[in-house]
């Protein structure tokens, strides 16, 4: 039997020569984890539909970020869940809000740490949209001094990185020159750029208590039937002064993850969302699947995608497995 000269296999027969071989790295300084904040005290509550997240006060969310620096995860991504909601979000932007605080609870406790805040007003409205409703929809333009409202008292508080994820039109312009005009020039931008309306952000809604009143966010967030749109949405808000961008989720969109970092050459972060978690871990506890190696599966293909940072409720088990 002909066999050519060759064969393929050969440098996958050990460990040790796949290893030697392999085109894309997958280490825990590519990782962030996202948190989530709420008021009180020594409060830690699991989130059901995410084993293994909780919703926790400052002392216990400081804690954890040890854990994360001391796996060798570079940054924390952080959501807060303030006491009281009304229908303009005024708690995003309140000095003593539960964001400002955890922010600068975890910059004294945690230098090293990077600290990346979302900036959006979902968490913090009574009716749970991004922005400020105004006859029935959200006000794009009016939810822009908003955002760059909550930005500023955000990097004011200590944030490494701001990180808006609203999808109003011109927000980064926004927060980029209310940042400016306070000084704060060398903080840092990353953008939620090619954000979907997606059904993969359940569980977050859960966690986040951030689950619309009426409608739905199909007006501001992506159509997930567009790819073109995406790259425009990007190279916009690159023109606006983003500093990194991001696609969300990661796993149904490895194709735009592609398409933007071909395209732009632009440091890029794909979010592996909640739902992608859940899936993840509901199948693990059924025995369908085997967690570590479909977790490091699917965190590798978003590298090979183009991802350059991996935000992920993953990111500590990830660690973990991958050692330092």
């Amino acid at each position: 039997m002909y066999f050519p000269s060759y064969r393929m296999r050969r440098l996958r027969q050990t460990e040790q020569i796949r290893n030697l071989v392999h085109e894309t790295d997958l280490l825990p300084d590519r990782l962030v984890y996202p948190m989530f904040v709420t008021h009180g005290e020594n409060k830690r509550a699991e989130i059901q539909s995410m084993p293994g997240c909780y919703q926790q006060s400052i002392s216990h969310l400081v804690e954890e970020a040890k854990e994360v620096r001391d796996l060798g995860i570079p940054a924390v991504l952080l959501f807060g869940i303030p006491a009281e909601k009304d229908d303009i979000g005024s708690g995003a932007y309140d000095e003593e809000g539960i964001i400002q605080m955890a922010v600068s609870a975890l910059k004294e406790a945690v230098p090293e740490l990077l600290v990346i805040t979302d900036v959006c007003l979902c968490e913090y409205t009574s009716h749970g949209h991004c922005g400020i409703v105004r006859d029935g929809d959200v006000d794009n333009d009016l939810t822009l001094e908003m955002l760059a409202k909550m930005a500023l008292s955000h990097a004011e508080s200590g944030a490494d990185i701001v990180a808006p994820s609203d999808m109003m039109d011109g927000r980064v312009a926004a927060i980029r020159s209310a940042l400016d005009a306070e000084g704060l020039i060398n903080t840092p931008i990353m953008s939620y750029a090619a954000k979907f309306a997606s059904a993969f952000y359940g569980p977050f809604r859960e966690a986040a208590e951030s689950s619309p009143e009426f409608g739905d966010r199909r007006s501001y967030q992506m159509d997930y039937r567009n790819s073109d749109e995406a790259v425009r949405e990007v190279l916009l808000d690159i023109e606006e002064g983003a500093d990194m961008v991001m696609v969300k989720p990661a796993l149904p969109y490895l194709d735009v993850i592609f398409r933007v970092k071909q395209e732009t050459k632009f440091p890029l972060a794909a979010y592996n969302v909640s739902g992608e978690y859940a899936m993840i871990k509901a199948a693990a506890a059924a025995g369908w699947l085997d967690e570590k190696h479909a977790v490091l599966e699917a965190m590798t293909a978003m590298r090979r995608a183009g991802a350059d940072v991996i935000i992920t409720y993953h990111a500590k088990d990830v660690a973990s497995w991958l050692g330092r």
